[in-house]
């Protein structure tokens, strides 16, 4: 017999205990061959002013065993907490997270009974970078961050997942209409990558059309890839318009780790009453065990779980009168999927895990050369509230250092001088943007003269950022208005 497999097992908070005991039971009883080595993550630990919410020694734990099977945990709230999924995520390097929606037509509600969508989510960067400023008593920012690597990384996972699962087709979701430069460029890299697999179908969607598509007609999508929050909303709403969030599970991927887990929360309000549905964590372990190498195993679980659907035997989460032939508790639904190990559903279609392996995977030397980048200019954030508009042009016009002339102010985003239109509502927050002539170049110790020149006429400084062109394409957006 051939060594365990190590994982890592946490528990959680709230309804976690219930439903991972419930979990290892049944991917044991069905010959899942692993070791476990069970760490303590979740609110006991934060509580104990541990900031990361995870025991001393767990990281050491997942590093050694790089698989991380875990139940969901209750963050504190206030107190300035951070999410220990975002951290696990990001510090482990689980770039793309996997997320199957499936309906189970008819012995779990939907109004889509042939969905069956995965949804590939980026998880590491865009707004969940959670770099957060406030600059003015008015305004705050959130910085949203796409990078190439990670499009790179999470877009080609997307179509060698495609195509090792016998899928035919592959969804981008953006928003490039507005945000031209991130998510631009993540559209680009979906381009460029599409491009290296003509063997897969492949298409563009504006987020907000394309959500309005997944909700009516869930059936016309195959695989979705999509930036951090479009991925992690829609896929929310993608299980539970199949038939439940509570029956999706999840897997965290990256180059060296792998962390699966159920897409729903620690359910604190029915914690300890043994009513929980197993399901989403159990079908992230179905996952977990396909990437360990035990897909005979998976594939075992999975059917007998199917078979018990399909048997009407249901936590009251899904049970429905007419449908459900038997309401059970947590232990009692565990029990049945174990006792139906070795069988196969005769109307929902049984799983088969003959995947193609191995994935060719994003790997650094990817990237391409490195553009030849120039400095042009300067945006000048201000803190402002002296006047109108065209007051702060009057006076900030004054300060110069050539080449560097104001050409422009906008105010959230929009043109308010020159020529600005006076219904534009105007914060307290201003982005002053000093240019040379058509592109000319400036040095970095003009753009420091100029803020100095700045601070030096009373004007409140609370931010910049360097204009540059890369192979000559601006890297920054233009104005509105």
């Amino acid at each position: 017999m051939t060594q365990p497999t190590p994982i890592a097992v946490a528990y959680g908070d709230g309804i976690g205990p219930e439903i991972m005991e419930a979990t290892l039971n049944i991917i044991q009883a069905a010959g899942a061959n692993i070791a476990i080595e069970t760490i303590e993550i979740g609110e006991k630990v934060y509580l104990r002013g541990i900031e990361t919410g995870m025991e001393h020694g767990a990281w050491d734990v997942l590093r050694r065993t790089q698989v991380f099977l875990k139940a969901p945990i209750t963050t504190p709230q206030g107190g300035g907490y951070k999410s220990l999924n975002v951290t696990t995520r990001k510090a482990l390097g689980l770039y793309a997270n996997v997320r199957p929606s499936v309906s189970y037509h008819p012995f779990v509600r939907t109004k889509h009974p042939t969905m069956d969508v995965v949804i590939i989510r980026e998880n590491e960067e865009d707004l969940y970078a959670g770099i957060e400023h406030r600059q003015t008593e008015q305004v705050y920012q959130c910085l949203k961050l796409i990078t190439r690597p990670g499009s790179e990384k999470v877009i080609r996972y997307a179509f060698e997942y495609a195509r090792a699962h016998h899928r035919k087709k592959v969804t981008c979701f953006v928003k490039d209409n507005i945000m031209k430069l991130t998510d631009g460029l993540f559209h680009k890299v979906f381009d460029e990558t599409a491009a290296k697999y003509p063997d897969l179908e492949n298409e563009m969607w504006i987020v907000d059309i394309g959500a309005a598509k997944l909700a009516d007609t869930p059936e016309r999508f195959d695989v979705i890839v999509m930036p951090n929050l479009y991925g992690d909303i829609l896929s929310d709403m993608a299980a539970q318009i199949a038939g439940s969030v509570g029956l999706a599970g999840s897997a965290n991927i990256g180059e060296q780790c792998a962390m699966f887990e159920a897409i729903h929360g620690s359910a604190p309000r029915i914690a300890g009453q043994n009513r929980a549905n197993p399901s989403g964590l159990m079908l992230g372990a179905v996952m977990m065990l396909v990437h360990i190498g035990q897909a005979a195993v998976a594939m075992r679980v999975h059917n007998a779980w199917l078979k018990t659907i399909e048997d009407g035997i249901h936590t009251y989460d899904i049970f429905m009168d007419g449908i459900s032939r038997q309401k059970v508790d947590t232990t009692g639904f565990a029990e049945a999927v174990i006792s139906r190990l070795g069988e196969s559903p005769k109307v929902l279609k049984p799983v088969s895990y003959e995947i193609e392996q191995p994935m060719a995977l994003w790997r650094k030397n990817d990237h391409q050369k490195k553009a030849e980048k120039r400095l042009v200019g300067v945006d000048v954030f201000l803190d402002w509230d002296q006047g109108s508009p065209d007051d702060l042009g009057a006076s900030l016009g004054q300060v110069f250092v050539d080449p560097l002339h104001l050409r422009v102010i906008t105010n959230r985003g929009i043109k308010v001088w020159p020529d600005g239109l006076p219904e534009t509502f105007c914060t307290d927050h201003w982005r002053c943007r000093f240019l040379g002539e058509d592109g000319e170049a400036v040095q970095p110790s003009q753009v420091v003269e100029l803020l100095k020149r700045v601070g030096e006429a009373g004007f409140d400084n609370v931010k910049t950022e360097n204009l540059y062109l890369f192979d000559g394409v601006p890297g920054f957006s233009a104005v509105h208005g």
